[in-house]
């Protein structure tokens, strides 16, 4: 079985509690301290075997990570697991989720090597949007209900607002409708892109 470690909590001595996203489904699971076991990473893809318990989570067994040349860059590490970490919050609740979470993390991972890693988590967040029909592309403020006007400012779930309503970063609306619309960071500039991620970690 394969899937993404989303989360690692430890608990007594060195065993953990460790949240995998698997094709399907959530896997919760309880890792057992020993010598001979490999490090469990957040972030990491992993390939291993659960043991059912009746009294308690499967136990995780035989793992092996499935690196990615990119893990041995620090900064992209950094900001892969602060986006394992904004899905582990998001799917927090859901066993059963749909093939589609996987996928994207899939499709993530192998493009974080080219291409610019904020970048790939932006476009990636506007799909789960899209998917999960949180998109709004509506010319109205989410705070006042007035039309918006050339600036906008962006809320949680990238809601559009006028900058004096919320007072966040000032952003051009037409850019940000048509990275919305499209699923594209291509037309963004840097500063853009930056004051989009910053948003973005204060969660889906």
């Amino acid at each position: 079985m394969q899937g993404y470690i989303l989360k690692v909590q430890k608990v007594k001595d060195e065993d953990c509690l460790v949240t995998i996203l698997s094709s399907h489904k959530q896997i919760k699971c309880y890792r057992f301290y020993g010598a001979r076991h490999s490090i469990i990473t957040q972030g990491f893809k992993l390939d291993f075997e659960l043991i059912e318990s009746k009294a308690f989570l499967p136990h995780l067994r035989s793992t092996m990570h499935l690196g990615f040349s990119w893990l041995i860059d620090r900064e992209k590490l950094l900001i892969w697991q602060n986006f394992m970490r904004l899905l582990a919050d998001h799917l927090r609740d859901v066993e059963d989720s749909d093939e589609f979470y996987f996928e994207l993390v899939e499709s993530c991972a192998k493009k974080f090597h080219r291409q610019n890693p904020i970048r790939v988590i932006l476009e990636a967040y506007a799909k789960i949007l899209k998917f999960e029909g949180r998109l709004h592309l509506d010319n109205y403020c989410f705070i006042c209900d007035n039309p918006l006007s050339d600036e906008i400012s962006l809320g949680r779930a990238f809601l559009a607002a006028h900058p004096i309503c919320i007072n966040k970063y000032i952003l051009n609306k037409d850019d940000i409708m048509k990275f919305l619309s499209t699923g594209s960071t291509a037309h963004l500039d840097d500063n853009t892109i930056k004051s989009l991620y910053l948003i973005l970690l204060e969660g889906f």
